[in-house]
């Protein structure tokens, strides 16, 4: 086993494009750490997000510390900046996305077991507060990541990852 080169990399990710056809949005709500945003964005662009909507003060892609961790990435992204997790939440549905909060919320229902019929906005909240309840309310469903240990939520990048990644993960293994 070895590798991949460029060539190989290249045909990789242009088949794993091929079986990636619904549209996947994030809303950062109030996320500011220039690291988290950063990392982020980059997971962003791996996975093909169609977009970006920041409200509440999130940091914008462009921001000269988010780019450290971004690496550039924020180049294959657009976003938009609005005023208001509401205004955010109203822009992505206008869109055509459904739009799903990721949170630790007494409705909320595990990740796993979420219905998403075609596009799907993901709403990630602030750090340490998550979605702020206006945001929290105007969401079309609400999910969480399961957690097995005694810490009580993951990191803001880290859950944002997970949840992207399981809808496009659901998608493949509908083809397959």
């Amino acid at each position: 086993m070895k590798q991949l080169g460029p060539t190989d990399l290249k045909r990789l990710h242009r088949e794993w494009n091929r079986r990636s056809r619904a549209r996947v949005a994030l809303l950062l709500d109030g996320v500011s750490s220039p690291f988290n945003v950063g990392a982020i964005v980059r997971t962003a662009a791996a996975l093909r997000v169609s977009h970006l909507y920041l409200a509440g003060g999130a940091l914008s892609p462009a921001h000269h510390r988010v780019g450290r961790t971004a690496m550039g990435t924020e180049r294959y992204l657009t976003w938009s900046s609005h005023e208001r997790g509401t205004d955010a939440v109203e822009a992505a549905r206008a869109d055509g996305y459904r739009v799903v909060g990721l949170e630790l919320a007494d409705a909320a229902v595990p990740l796993h077991r979420l219905e998403v019929p075609g596009d799907a906005c993901l709403v990630v909240g602030h750090e340490d507060h998550g979605i702020p309840p206006a945001t929290l309310a105007a969401c079309d469903a609400v999910a969480f990541v399961p957690q097995l240990g005694r810490v009580g939520s993951l990191n803001v990048a880290t859950a944002a990852a997970m949840a992207l990644y399981e809808l496009r993960r659901r998608e493949w293994a509908a083809e397959d």
